[in-house]
């Protein structure tokens, strides 16, 4: 069943088409925008919710490819292109730039469907990666220098000891430090830590850098 909460755009220069890509979505209880062309499409101030576009390879002017050339330097959006003719060369182009489907006009209705489902769950899952890694990231913030001093240390398999050496404090403090670090970053095992670190690429980019 469709969402309130979703919504399937469609550019398509061609009204019959556009008007029966709509009626086919909307009867499956899809919330449908349509438009026209890419430019028109690319000013729309889009709604912060899970979406999907249909998008048209070959139109006057700004063509498909050009519009998904576009939206991957903005905020990303699964994109099923659809074309009149099949055109491998842009096919393997569109596919390169993270299309989810490339079908061919006359569309079958079962595909089409299926590839908007497919679709949806990726922005959804997308979505809730970026949310949680948005939370995550708040968690990592809210440590104080020193506990992000001592956090890629212990992730990297430092004991409490060798941590207290490199940042030449004593190992109890180490160990108070943990115990907080645990707590903010709501870490219910070392192992649950570790996986948090590497999400957030601490060892990498977030790390403290040292001079010694």
């Amino acid at each position: 069943m469709g969402s309130k909460n979703e919504i399937v755009y469609i550019v398509d220069d061609d009204p019959i088409i556009r008007d029966a890509l709509s009626s086919l979505l909307r009867a499956s209880g899809k919330d449908v925008r349509l438009f026209g062309s890419g430019i028109e499409f690319l000013a729309l101030k889009r709604d912060d919710i899970a979406a999907c576009l249909i998008l048209d390879l070959k139109m006057p002017g700004m063509n498909g490819l050009d519009v998904q050339k576009v939206i991957s330097e903005q905020v990303s959006i699964p994109i099923i292109f659809i074309t009149g003719r099949g055109d491998i060369p842009s096919t393997v182009k569109a596919m390169k730039g993270g299309a989810v489907d490339f079908l061919t006009k006359p569309v079958d209705e079962t595909v089409l469907l299926a590839a908007v489902d497919q679709a949806l769950q990726k922005d959804r899952l997308a979505r809730l990666e970026a949310l949680e890694h948005a939370e995550l990231l708040s968690r990592y913030r809210s440590l104080t220098p020193r506990e992000r001093e001592v956090l890629p240390l212990l992730v990297k398999g430092m004991l409490n000891k060798q941590a207290a050496a490199e940042l030449q404090i004593t190992e109890y403090t180490v160990q108070i430090h943990r115990g907080k670090i645990m707590r903010k970053m709501k870490a219910d095992s070392f192992a649950a830590l570790v996986k948090m670190a590497t999400n957030l690429s601490l060892e990498q980019s977030l790390a403290p850098s040292r001079d010694h």
